[in-house]
């Protein structure tokens, strides 16, 4: 089949989580700086378009629903991209499906991961590999050009009026008194701190903090359990309540955001939000750790052989005593809120 003719328009293929998109967005930073007038377009599944929402180096957002037209909506959106013409096509992940809609793409330049199946089709090959220290927004940079030199692109968000609007609501409405952001659950069972664990931050916080508890709708009710269980008034629990967007732009102005190691510690990074990041089950030089200017990881002090036991989690400690979380002082996360607080009165 010959090339079509071609445009000068970009398109970036990520369509897996939420954090992955996230990060993803400093390949449209590094984009701008660079080509700031070179349109660029970007496909994600559904749900995470909100992410980038009215994003300024965004020209438009492609969808695919994977849940409900995954096969249909895969040719669907192949007709689209070939139709578009794009010069450039840059394909952030390893699976055969995003690696079909890029070999078959029609672009001058197909750009991915050599672990995708379909990279014989690619015309530049990118190694991919999981080495100590390098972050995933460095191995995605990769694909625009291996080995940019300088500075760590940061990932970054772009909340609109509206989302600024809605977190100074929830500040207003709570007395505009210094807060603190907790976003407590994690898809992955041995990457979320546990609650028992939580809670005995939130007792040990100094009490004129407000603490929200942050998280989507599959959250509500474990952000309820945990505010219910609290021995502190002041906590809400805005786990459903906000966007994406909007979640964001209160975690920039808390003294300090908790989180794990999942997506809302990369929501935190794309604001520059002052970030703690508690790992248990897996360590920061997988290459998905903090970003922000002011970010500390807390995690175990001793080491155990059982650590990492996996890249992603799993649903349940292999060995179930799940000591990686459980052995974590609360003081370690204390004395990263004390920092953090040092900054704010500097």
């Amino acid at each position: 089949m010959p090339p079509l003719p071609t445009n000068r328009a970009i398109l970036l293929i990520q369509t897996a989580f939420i954090g992955d998109v996230i990060l993803a967005t400093a390949l449209l930073e590094r984009l701008h700086e660079t080509e700031p007038d070179t349109p660029v377009d970007v496909l994600v599944r559904r749900g995470n378009e909100g992410l980038l929402q009215g994003h300024p180096h965004v020209r438009r957002v492609l969808v695919w629903d994977k849940k409900k037209e995954k096969y249909q909506g895969l040719w669907r959106l192949l007709g689209e991209i070939r139709a578009a013409r794009y010069e450039r096509v840059y394909n952030l992940q390893r699976f055969a499906s995003t690696g079909l809609l890029t070999a078959f793409s029609g672009a001058k330049e197909r750009v991915g991961f050599d672990k995708n199946p379909l990279s014989w089709a690619f015309t530049h090959r990118v190694p991919h590999g999981f080495a100590p220290g390098l972050h995933e927004v460095s191995r995605n940079l990769s694909l625009l050009e291996p080995g940019i030199a300088g500075p760590l692109t940061r990932p970054r968000l772009y909340p609109s009026p509206a989302d600024e609007a809605a977190a100074a609501q929830v500040v207003q409405s709570s007395g505009d008194a210094p807060y603190i952001c907790i976003a407590p659950t994690s898809v992955w069972f041995t990457k979320q701190f546990p609650q028992e664990q939580w809670l005995k931050l939130l007792a040990a916080l100094p009490p004129h903090y407000t603490v929200f508890l942050l998280g989507g709708p599959p959250d509500v009710a474990a952000c309820e359990e945990l505010r219910q269980a609290a021995n502190r008034h002041n906590v809400q629990n805005l786990a459903g309540k906000l966007s994406l967007l909007a979640s964001a732009a209160l975690m920039r102005g808390a003294v300090l955001n908790y989180v794990n190691d999942s997506a809302p510690q990369h929501l935190a990074s794309s604001v520059d939000a002052p970030t703690c990041a508690v790992f248990c089950s897996t360590v920061p030089y997988f290459g998905f750790g903090p970003l922000s200017s002011f970010a500390r990881v807390v995690e175990l002090r001793e080491e155990l052989s059982c650590k990492p036991c996996g890249l992603h989690g799993y649903a349940k400690c292999p060995l179930g005593h799940f000591y990686c979380a459980h052995g974590i002082e609360t003081r370690q996360l204390l004395a990263v809120l004390a920092e953090a607080e040092q900054l704010v009165s500097a």
